[in-house]
């Protein structure tokens, strides 16, 4: 059985093993087998118990290639590379952000009444349908006649059926049910305000000619039940606590988001103009050797003779 790896999340779980300089302290035997674990979770999303030994073993070769990989790069010095190094940083802080957020997650879960109460935000947002006719003609002046006759009594399908040239006059202009998004934004619009029974005493105009219009009926859009989406409504209130959660720690932290992005942009400059300098140095200026950080520099002297 081959496994798909999951690259980002196995790459960070490695930061915890093969990045590890095993010069500065050695794992202990626990911490070698939390950090396969973590391994396994990050490359199949399964647990130890859930694989078969053949699999274990398979995600165990993975594990160490990788691993005498990584301590390869590390003796090559490529820990110490700019690029390299950054990456690990970047790494670094999102096994602790993601950390921090389960964190917050198990002393902050999720409860029934949290579910009930984004249920009904939801359900109270969802816009209404609107049971419709309309009549639509060429001009304005022709639709303003139209209303001076409904306005007289006459009746809204037989005149549909008379006047209108959209292809709903045959039923007496009846557009059925509909969400108003389905609806060109003017039309909508004038839909949305008119009671029920009433019709727009104005003519609407939209891209396909002038209309008017007979609101007939409202209702609420047929819903699932809380229990039908409630694993959805689980990550959604989950996202909402956790977005909620990083909002304080962002007003908690005082720093001025405009302001620190104006220096990392003026900090984004000076090395640009840095790496220009040294690809291109002024005339009459030694180009620079490109040393690597960590590298070892070049021995200048010469022996006697």
């Amino acid at each position: 059985m081959h496994h798909r790896l999951y690259i980002p999340a196995l790459a960070a779980a490695l930061l915890l093993s093969a990045c590890v300089k095993k010069d500065v302290e050695p794992l202990t035997p626990q911490q070698k087998a939390e950090t396969f674990e973590a391994f396994i979770t990050a490359a199949t999303r399964k647990t130890e118990a859930e694989l078969t030994p053949e699999e274990l073993r398979q995600v165990f070769d993975q594990y160490l290639t990788m691993q005498i990989a990584a301590d390869a790069g590390e003796k090559a010095g490529l820990d110490r590379k700019h690029d390299v190094a950054a990456q690990l940083r970047v790494l670094h802080m999102n096994v602790l952000s993601e950390a921090a957020m389960r964190k917050y997650l198990d002393e902050h879960p999720v409860v029934d009444a949290d579910l009930s109460a984004e249920y009904d935000a939801q359900v109270a947002a969802v816009p209404l349908e609107y049971s419709a006719r309309h009549i639509l003609v060429d001009d304005k002046a022709t639709a303003e006649a139209i209303i001076v006759k409904l306005d007289g009594g006459a009746d809204f399908a037989k005149l549909a059926r008379e006047k209108s040239k959209d292809p709903s006059a045959a039923n007496g202009g009846d557009l059925g049910w509909f969400a108003p998004q389905t609806m060109v934004q003017p039309f909508a619009d004038a839909v949305a305000a008119l009671e029920k029974g009433k019709y727009t005493t104005v003519p609407v105009e939209t891209q396909f000619g002038w209309h008017v219009i007979l609101l007939e009926d409202t209702r609420k859009p047929t819903l699932p039940t809380l229990a039908e989406v409630k694993d959805r409504l689980q990550e959604m209130v989950q996202r909402k606590k956790i977005q909620t959660h990083l909002d304080e720690l962002k007003a908690q932290s005082g720093i001025d988001a405009d302001e620190a992005y104006e220096e990392m942009k003026a900090a984004l400059a000076a090395e640009a103009k840095k790496k220009i300098k040294l690809e291109a140095p002024e005339f009459g200026e030694p180009r620079k050797p490109v040393q690597e950080e960590g590298a070892t520099a070049p021995d200048t002297a010469t022996s006697g003779g």
